[in-house]
């Protein structure tokens, strides 16, 4: 059996939530004058699946000249998608990529032993008020791929199985679901997909994943009974079969699982892996600040200034 990723296994009892794991209500975070909802890592749930970070960004309007800027930063043992609707990124990292990110297209970074990236509000977008509203995850890497070299996919919408039928469209970012597998390069099973439901439209969660949860971004769902509203994440007990319905306004959800990790993650920082001695290595190797010889190197492109080691973690 693998290591179940509930840290805390109670779980609602209330008639109706009985295929509900695990409720979880997002955390806001302030990330410097930015703020996100955080649902994962929670409480009572370190991952779904493999997923093992789960911000919100926005929806945030800037006025003329304003926008986001991410410094570079670093990671290990992880992989980030970062899937957009509204606004736009521009990526760089030190693999060499250097890339714009639009709605409905997929950034996919994998830092293996070592990354670093920034994201920033281009300067075109600056010359007039813009927006941003998405969502930013971290899969964890199994053991077997923690060292491997850092890697970057990026695929637009075109590239994406799309389904559209009966009041449901469903856009596949990563793994295979309903018959269908998308073209990013993922190491263990898995699912995640942006999900818009018209008033009353129904969806299956596929049944052959380990793991199973849903966010809904806005409007609400009915599951086992019972309404759900925007920023909320359930998390599903493993076999059940599980229908979401839209409520009257409609919904737009991201829908995410697949299979458990052999054990849970050390986080700390932007760093995850799956041993203490891994985390440790990178802090140090970050704080040297060795770009030309060291194991981080900075993006091409942005390599003026950086997010440097916090002072509590040294």
């Amino acid at each position: 059996m693998s290591w179940n990723p509930t840290q805390n296994p109670d779980c609602p009892d209330r008639k109706g939530l009985e295929s509900i794991e695990t409720l979880i209500i997002p955390r806001a975070r302030d990330l410097g004058g930015f703020e996100v909802r955080r649902a994962l890592p929670a409480p009572r749930r370190q991952m779904v699946g493999p997923f093992i970070f789960f911000d919100q960004m926005g929806p945030a309007e800037f006025l003329t000249g304003g926008g986001i800027d991410v410094r570079p930063h670093p990671h290990i043992g992880l992989a980030t998608v970062t899937y957009l609707y509204q606004g736009e990124f521009h990526h760089r990292d030190s693999t060499g990529a250097d890339q714009m990110v639009y709605p409905g297209e997929v950034n996919w970074m994998i830092a293996g032993s070592g990354v670093t990236h920034s994201e920033r509000t281009s300067e075109e977008m600056r010359k007039q008020p813009g927006s941003l509203f998405g969502i930013q995850t971290w899969v964890a890497l199994p053991e077997a791929e923690e060292d491997r070299a850092a890697a970057f996919e990026h695929h637009g919408q075109e590239a994406l199985p799309f389904l559209d039928e009966g009041g449901k469209q469903v856009r596949l970012i990563l793994g295979s679901a309903w018959g269908e597998r998308a073209p990013v390069k993922t190491f263990t099973e898995t699912f995640y997909a942006d999900v818009v439901l018209a008033a009353g439209a129904s969806l299956p969660l596929p049944d052959d994943h380990e793991d199973r949860g849903v966010y809904v971004v806005e409007g609400s769902i009915r599951v086992a009974g019972q309404s759900f509203e925007a920023g909320r994440m359930m998390v599903f007990r493993p076999g059940d079969r599980i229908s979401l319905k839209a409520g009257e306004a409609g919904a737009r959800l991201m829908v995410l699982g697949g299979e458990t990790m052999n054990g849970p993650r050390y986080i700390s920082w932007n760093f995850v892996a799956s041993s203490q001695e891994r985390i440790d290595a990178a802090k140090e190797a970050w704080a040297q600040g060795d770009w030309e010889h060291g194991r981080f190197r900075l993006p091409p492109g942005d390599e003026s200034e950086f997010i440097p080691l916090p002072d509590q973690l040294r």
